[in-house]
């Protein structure tokens, strides 16, 4: 038994302040949220404002990958004209949440 107390000092360590314990905690939380947390409150801000603002004849495209026109809104459906078919258009319902991109061309009135 000698020989194990031999290795550990018995020597009591002085102790810091108890909150220094929390301040790489606090630097960790604050560095996740301005890398992190904040910018991407921003692009869920940015995206659901560009979804709102959708309009009649704008170009989009849903997270499903589909390009469409959209010819018809209601407060959380639009009617996508994705196409045509044997002389008849397509046109699909979505979601207004599954919209991922607006066309910036459609917004400006530039039809290519």
């Amino acid at each position: 038994m000698n020989f194990l107390f031999g290795l550990v000092p018995l020597q009591a360590q002085p102790e810091g302040s108890p909150f220094g314990a929390f301040v790489p905690i606090i630097l960790i939380t604050a560095i996740f949220y301005l890398l992190l947390i904040r910018p991407q409150q921003k692009k869920q801000k940015k995206l659901e404002a560009m979804i709102k603002a959708i309009e009649k004849g704008d170009n989009v495209v849903t997270t499903g990958g589909l390009h469409g026109k959209v010819t018809g809104v209601t407060d959380d459906v639009l009617t996508l004209d994705i196409g045509g078919v044997k002389g008849e258009r397509v046109k699909v319902k979505v979601a207004r949440a599954r919209i991922e991109h607006v066309d910036a061309a459609s917004k400006r009135g530039d039809e290519s």
